[in-house]
């Protein structure tokens, strides 16, 4: 069963930064890569929303328009780690990143419903 968890989340003013983690274990891929990723996040009151993801095979990524220019999402230094660096941080940032992987590949990437597997969330609050 694969099992993901997520770290770096936190507090911090606007205009600040964060580095999320999202490390996957129990992974049946035979390369031990976690395969493409993505991380969404949910704003208290708001619908869960897909912030980036990362493909395997080149590596390329893709962006929420309100996150582009300013996050950037990549592998991690193992194949079984996602990183997502969040710089400029805006008020409107602040919610739940979740990581979540296992995709169906019949829905969007930033759709919630593509995904099998996801990891608990870590809490990311920009104050003004």
């Amino acid at each position: 069963q694969v099992q993901l968890e997520e770290s770096g989340g936190g507090s911090v003013q606007a205009g600040g930064s964060l580095r999320l983690s999202c490390t996957a274990s129990g992974y049946t891929d035979r390369n031990g890569d976690m395969g493409d990723a993505t991380w969404f996040r949910q704003a208290p009151g708001k619908e869960r929303q897909g912030v980036a993801t990362i493909y395997l095979g080149d590596g390329s990524a893709l962006y929420a328009d309100s996150v582009k220019g300013r996050f950037t999402i990549s592998r991690g230094d193992t194949k079984n780690t996602m990183i997502l660096q969040m710089d400029r941080l805006k008020p409107e940032d602040t919610g739940v990143y979740s990581c979540a992987t296992g995709r169906r590949y019949r829905l969007a990437w930033s759709d919630q419903l593509d995904y099998r597997h996801w990891g608990q969330g870590t809490q990311v609050t920009v104050s003004s």
